[in-house]
């Protein structure tokens, strides 16, 4: 009788057919599905974050201009939010720029992004730059620059608040202020920019608050305390309307 023989075969590791491909496959269909879930989220956002989400697909560094958030030259009303208010303040200043005599004025215009908008506020010396001495006259480099800002801000659909403050030192006069000249020199620049491009449903309020908020508080009879303000505010996105349909009770006939 012969001896029985078994033979044992090992099976060798990294043999499977299929490998890890199904694993790549796999992860390519959650990407295209997360992609897809994403693409379906923005069909149903407001039109406004559209445009802020195509302008930065399109420039993401911000260096050309972007559709729905520029302020090129097609005439068109855009509109400035929270989300791209920083755009509008590096526009402006690229604008002011290409003016020659804006190289002299350049210390004395202050631009803030605040809570209530981009706040541009033009800041006088001791000589008077922007408007003459203890009067709501504007110097002639004064009018030149509210117009230039009139010209870029009445492309937007934004509301615009204009204020005038004053420095501590009294007046002689006894029945005029600094409350007057405040006022006076707000409104005198809104003029000039409603004149200069400026839409005039833009200006929202036209503010004096003579002294009572000093940008230098520790020095209230400092010239810098002297300024026209203009603040570009937020637009605010109205949510659609939406319609509640009450259940109505049906009326039984009488027999």
């Amino acid at each position: 009788m012969q001896p029985i023989i078994v033979v044992k075969k090992r099976k060798k590791h990294g043999s499977h057919p299929h490998g890890g491909a199904w694993k790549v496959a796999y992860a390519d269909f959650v990407t295209a599905l997360m992609a897809l879930f994403i693409v379906l989220w923005l069909m149903t956002t407001s039109q406004e974050v559209q445009e802020s989400i195509a302008g930065y697909f399109r420039d993401p560094k911000g260096i050309g201009t972007q559709t729905g958030s520029s302020m090129g030259g097609n005439g068109e009303s855009l509109t400035i939010t929270k989300s791209n208010m920083n755009l509008l303040k590096g526009q402006l200043e690229q604008a002011l720029r290409k003016n020659p005599e804006f190289a002299k004025l350049k210390d004395h215009v202050l631009m803030t992004v605040t809570g209530e908008g981009l706040r541009i506020e033009l800041i006088e010396t001791d000589k008077g730059m922007f408007f003459e001495n203890g009067h709501s006259s504007p110097t002639p480099q004064g009018k030149d620059l509210l117009c230039e800002l009139a010209r870029q801000l009445g492309k937007l659909k934004n509301p615009i608040v204009i204020e005038g403050h004053t420095d501590s030192n009294p007046f002689e006069s006894v029945v005029y202020s600094n409350w007057e000249l405040s006022a006076d020199r707000a409104n005198a620049a809104r003029r000039i920019m409603e004149s200069g491009g400026l839409k005039s449903h833009q200006v929202t309020e036209v503010r004096g608050f003579a002294d009572e908020r000093l940008r230098v508080s520790n020095r209230p009879t400092d010239p810098s305390n002297r300024r026209v303000s203009i603040v570009v505010g937020y637009t605010q996105v109205i949510p659609p309307a939406v319609t509640t349909l009450a259940a109505v009770k049906p009326v039984r006939s009488r027999q």
